[in-house]
């Protein structure tokens, strides 16, 4: 399913605005064998051992489409706020203290899982430097996840708990589940990008409206999921509900900017009636410093004219785990965050959890 299933339920320019209510909802998805892992495209004949377009897990939009497929068309859900992706264990998202793992902040530098050192900023020397008042120069381990009832005192990490694995699967016909009849011209099979996870592990997402259990097909291919729906408990609503103050992370990938440019950070922005062009950019929030990795693409959108859908022109995102100093401090949690520093095509992106941040600690 698509998250672009979902605009249909809106009419209005006022319905895409989100609701700013708290996350009440954890989704708990558990893999029903392998699930599709490309962005986009397949691997190519030409490229058949890299993982072309790889992307995993998928983000908060592709789940928009359980909740259109669960509530019907007619149904109005114009106030879902969904984000993630993240991933837990199965046995500890039945509790009353939930655990489940986030991207890990970028200044913690991490070996064999521990976290060894942090990074802060220097005012006087400009840089980030680490305990002992020196800039680092070893290596360490990335994309790490932390546990998120360990934001505040983080100790240990975890690394991803799945595999991408070169899956050959059948192509079908466009009308029915039934191995294509003319594979003289497209050929009869093509190799899928899969991805498969670990016994007891899981993806998880946020939301502030509640979704029907059952099984679901998730993801691109139409792979099936079993999905549960549990209520947050209270210690990480409570959590969510902090202010950001001047120094957070990033827990989802940011899209900031303009429909044409992307940013690093939000900005204010007009469009000139006249000649339809984008004016008077400037940056909501004054850097103090920014602690971040290579932008990544991000698309969350289809264009073409007519029945053809295509995917239109991608965006960048500032990646999850990037740390934000500000000079001054946002004294309101994410939820609360203003509408208008969220970009915006038909709903706006703060409906998908873009740029979901969490306080750190000095």
């Amino acid at each position: 399913m698509s998250a672009v299933e979902t605009i249909s339920n809106t009419s209005s320019e006022s319905k895409y605005l989100p609701p700013r209510s708290p996350f009440e909802y954890i989704i708990i998805i558990e893999l029903l064998g392998l699930l599709y892992g490309s962005s986009g495209r397949f691997l190519s004949p030409e490229n058949l051992v890299g993982r072309s377009g790889s992307n995993f897990p998928p983000n908060s939009a592709t789940l928009s489409g359980l909740f259109a497929a669960s509530q019907g068309k007619d149904t109005d859900i114009r106030d879902l706020m969904l984000a993630g992706p993240f991933w837990g264990n199965v046995n500890e998202l039945t509790s009353q203290e939930q655990n489940f793992y986030v991207p890990t902040p970028n200044n913690y530098l991490v070996k064999d899982k521990e976290i060894v050192d942090k990074l802060t900023w220097s005012k006087e020397e400009k840089k980030w430097l680490n305990k002992g008042g020196d800039a680092p120069v070893d290596k360490y381990d990335s994309n790490t996840w932390l546990s998120i009832n360990q934001w505040e005192k983080p100790e240990k990490v975890k690394k991803n708990p799945w595999k991408f694995l070169a899956h050959l699967h059948p192509r079908l016909e466009l009308e029915e589940r039934h191995v294509i009849r003319n594979y003289e011209e497209q050929g009869s099979l093509f190799l899928e990008n899969s991805v498969q996870m670990k016994i007891g592990k899981c993806l998880v997402y946020l939301s502030n409206t509640e979704l029907e259990s059952g099984w679901y097909r998730f993801g691109g291919e139409g792979h099936m999921v079993d999905v549960r729906c549990e209520p947050i408990c209270k210690p990480l609503a409570e959590l969510f509900k902090q202010p950001v103050g001047n120094k957070f992370a990033l827990i989802t990938p940011g899209v900031w900017g303009s429909n044409r440019l992307s940013k690093r950070v939000p900005i204010c922005l007009q469009t000139s009636r006249n000649q339809n062009e984008e004016i008077n950019e400037g940056a909501v929030w004054q850097l103090e410093a920014l602690f971040t990795a290579r932008p990544i693409p991000f698309r969350y959108r289809l264009g073409g004219k007519g029945d053809t859908k295509l995917l239109s022109r991608g965006r960048y995102a500032v990646p999850a785990g990037t740390v934000y100093i500000l000079k001054e401090p946002i004294n309101q949690p994410w939820q609360d965050w203003n509408v208008n520093w969220f970009p915006k095509e038909g709903p706006s992106l703060k409906r998908w959890g873009c740029g979901l941040a969490l306080p750190l600690a000095e």
